[in-house]
């Protein structure tokens, strides 16, 4: 398979501009998966929950959904983006999973909540979970942003049989990088992190998002990386078989080894 990220500024409540953007991007590409980033099709710094709420009217009331469905249906591409999800009155920090047989499509809502998005979002009630799509032979796990702090998001989607996990990212820490490789190393998945550039203000809060979106093997290696402020489109070539035999020797299995009863729930 061949899979990518593409890494841009989506403007703050620009809905029309962030959704043309997504569109001819997936319109273009050559990619059998491609993953935007976190709320992709608002920005990210609301100033609270009536803002985030509008931008979650926005996206109902817009083709964005349904324009993708049919790019979709039509270039054989599963798309991942971000999103602000409006259900039952709340509204979630969501990522819409899109797939050519629509009956697959699922949307994961953020797990844990960063800094002051509990000010502007409920949290997630999804949980952590597997899409297996035949036609790729592919299994798909989804997190975003702020779940890679926690090693037990990761590895709930590897113990699911995740062989990538994507995460639509709005990273502004130095220290993911250090971190994500371990992850695929530890659970053996392929990972692709799709962040997004450029400032947020609003009033007396700024935020600088770092780029640097990654696409890395089962071992943990970068098979490519962006800039810190490109817009710009990455790929790699990935092979989903690779990850399902978790043994690296004769003698030890990374899933068969684990003792639970050692562990703190």
């Amino acid at each position: 398979m061949k899979i990518g990220c593409f890494q841009f500024k989506p403007e703050l409540n620009d809905f029309e501009s962030n959704y043309k953007k997504i569109i001819n991007t997936s319109e273009k590409c050559d990619l059998d998966l491609i993953i935007f980033p976190e709320l992709s099709t608002s920005g990210y710094l609301f100033k609270d929950k009536n803002e985030s709420f509008n931008a979650g009217q926005s996206y109902l009331s817009s083709n964005l959904f349904n324009s993708l469905t049919e790019i979709s249906k039509s270039k054989n591409l599963i798309i991942v983006y971000g999103f602000p999800e409006i259900s039952n009155n709340k509204v979630f920090n969501s990522a819409q999973i899109i797939f050519p047989d629509e009956k697959y499509n699922r949307i994961y809502r953020k797990t844990h909540l960063f800094y002051n998005e509990i000010n502007y979002f409920d949290f997630g009630d999804t949980g952590f979970f597997n899409i297996y799509y035949p036609p790729f032979d592919i299994n798909i796990g989804t997190m975003i942003c702020y779940d890679w702090r926690f090693p037990e998001a990761a590895r709930t989607l590897a113990l699911l049989s995740s062989d990538i996990i994507v995460c639509p990212s709005n990273l502004v820490t130095p220290l993911w990088p250090k971190v994500i490789p371990a992850r695929a190393i530890e659970n053996k998945v392929y990972f692709a992190i799709s962040n997004r550039i450029g400032k947020e203000r609003v009033g007396n809060e700024e935020l600088t998002f770092n780029g640097k979106s990654t696409i890395y093997d089962c071992e943990g290696n970068i098979l490519i990386t962006s800039g810190f402020n490109d817009e710009k489109l990455i790929s790699a070539n990935i092979n989903p078989n690779l990850t399902r035999n978790k043994s690296f020797n004769q003698y030890n299995n990374i899933f068969n080894d684990r003792r639970e009863n050692y562990y703190f729930k």
